[in-house]
């Protein structure tokens, strides 16, 4: 949830000053989308810092935002003794040439000040997604009729392209991923120029993104008869995803969601052939927030944060199964 004054955000960072480069944070603060900008948080409000290419973009998106030129910044930063800064996001090389321009300010790295809010969505926010979650349901359902013989994986993923792009999505949140065959048992394949072949099966992962915020869905389609094999995997899958989407709820654990789909998949005799995590946040970007694995710390769901579930398993040289869908997560 956006924070809902400067003194706000101020107090999560523990700084008397903050400085936002992250140009997803900007646009996530501000509403401004740029190329170049700085914001800078002050106990007497926020400002845009933005060159005069995008002056007159961001004063019309920023309402209610001081918007400065960004040659200024120079000047409002001598003024300020200590700054917070994005730890994930500043270099050292950058942080160097703060310390030589700015030599009276000191600069103190934070972590994820703006990722706490970016959390939880706002009424807005929300109604975006879920216009993005509804495109994307669509360019699967569409999915089924252009699986003829002898097209490529490439000309699916052009397809959900053209497909989004006339549904109204700004672009795609993230390259589609399409597979046809023995590709499905790699995650994050790429689209070739494969043909389909009667019988194969087929991994689609795609996305759609409207008003900066995305989707994320997976789905199988079979172009024959299933074998034993993939509708064991299947059913594994399946059930694994309906269990831990039961449990998704505010306060909810990452590590205990991990662990119930696991625990699923192990029942079924597959859980070695589950590669990655159970699922992450998304928002205006494909993965942000939390991500639900134990190789991560442990972490409770927020209300109104956005989620995916999406157990899989892969069988290398032969097939893969992944089920996706995205979550608002409830109190």
């Amino acid at each position: 949830m956006r924070p809902s004054s400067p003194r706000n955000l101020l107090r999560q960072a523990d700084t008397p000053a903050f400085l936002v480069t992250n140009l997803t944070n900007i646009r996530y603060l501000t509403g401004a989308e740029v190329s170049a900008g700085a914001v800078l948080v002050t106990p007497r409000g926020i400002r845009l810092f933005v060159d005069p290419r995008y002056r007159e973009a961001a004063v019309n998106r920023a309402a209610g935002w001081s918007v400065c030129p960004l040659d200024a910044l120079d000047q409002a930063l001598g003024h300020i003794p200590a700054c917070g800064c994005e730890a994930e996001v500043v270099t050292l090389a950058q942080k160097d040439r703060w310390r030589k321009t700015f030599r009276s300010t000191k600069f103190l790295p934070r972590h994820g000040v703006i990722a706490h809010f970016r959390r939880s969505k706002d009424p807005e926010e929300l109604k975006n997604f879920r216009r993005a979650q509804r495109i994307t349901h669509e360019l699967l359902k569409r999915i089924p009729a252009a699986l003829r013989t002898g097209v490529t994986e490439r000309e699916i993923a052009w397809k959900l392209r053209q497909w989004a792009d006339g549904l109204g999505a700004d672009q795609m949140a993230f390259d589609p991923i399409v597979a046809f065959g023995p590709h499905t048992s790699r995650p994050h394949h790429h689209p070739t120029l494969r043909s389909l072949r009667k019988g194969d099966i087929v991994q689609i992962d795609v996305g759609a993104r409207f008003k900066g915020y995305c989707a994320d869905q997976s789905a199988v389609f079979f172009t024959g008869r299933k074998t034993q094999e993939q509708e064991h995997a299947l059913a594994a899958v399946s059930e694994a995803k309906a269990a831990a989407q039961r449990m998704v709820k505010a306060g909810a654990s990452t590590h205990a969601l991990d662990r119930l789909a696991r625990s699923i998949l192990r029942k079924h005799g597959v859980e070695e052939a589950f590669a990655h995590s159970l699922g992450h946040g998304v928002g205006l970007e494909i993965h942000e927030g939390v991500t639900l694995s134990q190789k991560r710390p442990d972490e409770k769901l927020l209300a109104s944060e956005i989620i995916t579930i999406e157990p899989g398993v892969y069988f290398p040289g032969k097939f893969g199964i992944r089920l996706e869908d995205e979550i608002v997560v409830k109190d």
